[in-house]
């Protein structure tokens, strides 16, 4: 007895279960990257040029929701505090509670508890800031300055309040991981904190998200077309050979 080795439609048993298997992982990964994504992390439009050239204004960030008391010298934050407008703001942690934050050094930069911090994310040539400061940041709070640092209305600008221009951490309402639009990917965590005490944050989530959405409409698609490519390609069967009796009769 023979076994068919295709079924009607025109592919193999095996390929129909793989392919069935290749959309039901894909829209696994598809569907659960984008719900993990809406836990995770949440959007936020940049309202103001202070952070260029890093985040152009109308920029699209993905923030990661963390504690304020995760956040680490060097991450780029959204927060909302009453003295600061009370509406969501984007800046640059330089110094954690205990931190003496100064400027400028003899090089004309920004320090750190008397360390001279390198910040390659501020325009070539400029200094650090136009105006001297000095200010130790109170536990559990936040001195923040914007990248732009001859446009921004951050900490220098509140130097007089209380907490020397800090804001408490938490007003911290995520970590700014990734620019969704313009899409310029992951923000890299700067390297010229690493040596202070506490290090710098790790990357965040974001890249295996995106990577999981994207192999998930790979495999959803690969699924799909696999059908009516096998039908497409598959060898046209010839014509069925007649099996009655042909007409007319046979002389003897």
């Amino acid at each position: 007895m023979s076994v068919e080795p295709r079924t009607k439609d025109g592919h193999g048993r095996l390929g129909r279960v793989l392919s069935g298997l290749a959309v039901a992982v894909g829209c696994v990964l598809f569907l659960g990257g984008f719900a993990v994504g809406a836990v995770l992390y949440e959007p936020f439009s940049v309202p103001t040029d202070s952070m260029t050239p890093t985040l152009d204004v109308g920029s699209k960030v993905l923030a990661q929701r963390v504690d304020g008391a995760d956040v680490k010298r060097g991450d780029i934050v959204v927060f909302n505090d009453p003295m600061w407008g009370n509406v969501p703001m984007v800046k640059r942690v330089v110094g954690v509670g205990g931190d003496t934050v100064a400027c400028c050094g003899t090089g004309g930069r920004v320090t750190v508890n008397g360390k001279e911090i390198e910040e390659p994310y501020l325009r070539p040539g400029k200094l650090a800031s136009a105006v001297e400061f000095s200010a130790t940041v109170p536990a559990g709070k936040l001195f923040l300055l914007g990248d732009e640092r001859h446009n921004s209305l951050d900490s220098r600008a509140h130097l007089q309040e209380a907490g020397h221009g800090s804001v408490p951490a938490s007003a911290v309402i995520g970590r700014v991981d990734a620019v969704a639009w313009p899409a310029k990917g992951v923000v890299e965590r700067p390297a010229n904190f690493a040596a202070l005490p506490g290090g710098i944050s790790g990357p965040g989530p974001v890249a295996p998200l995106f990577y999981a959405i994207v192999a998930g409409c790979v495999l959803i698609l690969a699924g799909a077309a696999y059908g009516p490519l096998a039908r497409a390609m598959a060898p046209k069967k010839p014509a069925a050979a007649a099996t009655g009796r042909t007409e007319g009769r046979v002389n003897a």
